[in-house]
C-alpha cells in the first residue's frame, strides 16, 4: 500500500507540477473504473446519475455515456433545467420538492423540459403551489415522481433510523397520494423513488469501532428487509391509479443491495465516482479514490510539524470527524486535533510531516464527493501523469443552485 500511494504521489505530482496550490483534480482511470464497477453492481438495471455528487457537467456527461448509466437525478429543478438545455440529458428527474416559482414557470412553459423533467412530489400543497404558478389548462402536463419515505421505523414508530424526507411512509399513504394525483388535471403520476439512507448513506465498517459496525450491521439488515416489503406494496398501490415508468431507489453504498429489489427497476449512484472518504468505511464495495484537492506547504512551525495554505474544506452533514478533509499523500499525515482543518491554515503533524519542504503539495481527500466542486471553478483531469483536460464545475460556470 504504501509503495501505491508513493507511486500515486509522484504521478500526480508531475502531472501538475505547472500549477500553483490550492486546486482539484480527478484521475480518470479511477472515475472511469468507478463507473464500470457501479454498473455492474447495479446488475443490469439502468444507474441514475446523481448530479450533485458530481457536479462538473463534462464529467456528467462521461459518466452517462458509458455503458450501464441512464439518466440525471438533479437536486434542484433550476440545475434540472440547466442541465435539459445544455443537451446533457433528455431524462432529469429532481430528487427534492421545489417550490422555485419561476423555476416552475419556466418548465410550464415549455413542452421540451416539461417532456424531459420529472417532478418530486410528497404531497397535495406542493401540487397546489404548481397550480398557483400556472394553471392546468395554461400549462404542459407535467411529469411526477412521489417520493416514499423509507427510514425504518420499529417498535410501532418509537424508533426513527434513517433521515426525515417525505411524509408518505406506508403503502397506504402512497396509494391515496396517487390516486389524489391521477385526480388532478395538468399531472402525470410516472415514477416512484425511496432512498434508504440509512443503508446507502451509512458505512458498515466504521475504523476502530467494531460494536458499533455490528449495530450498524445489525440495523441495517432489519431495514432492508422492513422496505424490501414495504416498498413493493407501495408500488403495487400506486400502480393502481398510475403507469409507473420507474421505481428509483439507492444510492453508492447500496446499490448491489437495492437493485436486488424486484420492485426498484432502476438505482442512483454518484459518489462512487469520486470515491470520497466517507466510502471508505463500507464493507461491500469501496470505490477507488478518484479526486483530490492538493494544498501547498506554506511554514514548518516545528521540525515535526508542516502547515498548508487553507484546507478546511468541511462536508456538509452531523458537525464531527468524518465531516473533515483528509490529508491523503504523502501517506502519515494527520490534522492536529487543536486546529483541524483551517480556513486559511492547516497544521499537519505524523512522521510526514517532516519530510515536507514548503512548497510541497499536500494531497487532500474531500469527505463528501460533490461539495467538492464547490471550492473550485475547474477539475484538472488527470491520465497518467498528464493533465488532459481542465474543465469548469458548476461554480466555475457561474452556477450555484443550493
Amino acid at each position: 500500500m504504501a509503495i501505491e500511494s508513493d507511486k500515486l504521489r509522484e504521478r500526480l505530482d508531475r502531472a501538475t507540477a505547472h500549477l500553483d496550490p490550492p486546486y482539484a483534480v480527478v484521475d480518470l482511470t479511477a472515475f472511469d473504473a468507478n463507473s464500470a464497477a457501479l454498473a455492474d453492481r447495479a446488475a443490469g438495471k439502468p444507474v441514475r446519475l446523481a448530479s450533485k455528487s458530481v457536479r462538473a457537467r463534462e464529467l456528467i456527461s462521461r459518466a452517462l455515456a458509458r455503458p450501464g448509466w441512464q439518466g440525471v437525478m438533479a437536486f434542484t429543478l433550476p440545475e434540472a433545467i440547466w442541465l435539459v438545455r445544455a443537451g446533457v440529458s433528455d431524462d432529469v428527474l429532481v430528487a427534492y420538492p421545489s417550490v422555485d416559482r419561476a423555476a416552475l414557470a419556466e418548465l410550464a412553459a415549455d413542452p421540451t423540459l416539461a417532456t424531459a423533467i420529472t417532478l418530486m412530489v410528497d404531497g397535495t400543497g406542493q401540487l397546489d403551489l404548481i397550480d398557483d404558478v400556472r394553471a392546468p389548462g395554461q400549462r404542459a402536463e407535467l411529469r411526477l415522481c412521489l417520493d416514499l419515505d423509507a427510514s425504518w421505523r420499529p417498535l410501532r414508530g418509537r424508533v426513527h433510523v434513517g433521515v426525515r424526507r417525505s411524509p408518505v411512509h406506508s403503502a397506504r399513504a402512497a396509494g391515496a397520494l396517487a390516486a389524489t394525483i391521477a385526480g388532478r388535471a395538468g399531472f402525470r403520476l410516472v415514477g416512484l423513488m425511496s432512498y434508504e439512507a440509512q443503508i446507502a448513506g451509512l458505512g458498515d465498517a466504521p475504523p476502530g469501532q467494531t460494536l458499533l459496525a455490528g449495530a450498524i450491521r445489525l440495523t441495517q439488515r432489519g431495514s432492508y428487509r422492513e422496505l424490501l416489503a414495504r416498498r413493493g406494496a407501495a408500488v403495487t398501490a400506486v400502480r393502481e391509479h398510475a403507469d409507473l415508468e420507474f421505481v428509483n431507489g439507492g444510492g453508492t453504498g447500496s446499490v448491489a443491495a437495492t437493485s436486488a429489489d424486484p420492485a426498484v427497476t432502476e438505482v442512483t449512484a454518484g459518489s462512487g465516482l469520486y470515491g470520497p472518504t466517507l466510502f471508505d468505511a463500507y464493507r461491500a464495495w469501496r470505490p477507488t479514490p478518484a479526486a483530490f484537492f492538493a494544498c501547498a506547504v506554506v511554514r514548518r512551525p516545528t521540525p515535526e510539524l508542516a502547515t498548508v495554505l487553507g484546507g478546511g474544506w468541511i462536508a456538509s452533514g452531523p458537525a464531527a470527524d468524518s465531516r473533515l478533509p483528509r490529508p491523503w499523500l504523502p501517506a502519515g499525515l494527520k490534522l492536529v486535533g487543536t486546529e483541524g482543518a483551517g480556513e486559511v491554515q492547516t497544521p499537519l503533524s505524523g512522521a510526514a510531516a517532516a519530510t515536507l519542504r514548503v512548497g510541497d503539495r499536500v494531497w487532500f481527500r474531500h469527505a463528501k464527493a460533490g461539495e467538492l466542486c464547490e471550492r473550485v471553478n475547474e477539475l484538472h483531469l488527470v491520465d497518467g501523469d498528464m493533465v488532459v483536460a481542465t474543465v469548469p464545475t458548476y461554480r466555475g460556470e457561474g452556477q450555484a443552485f443550493l
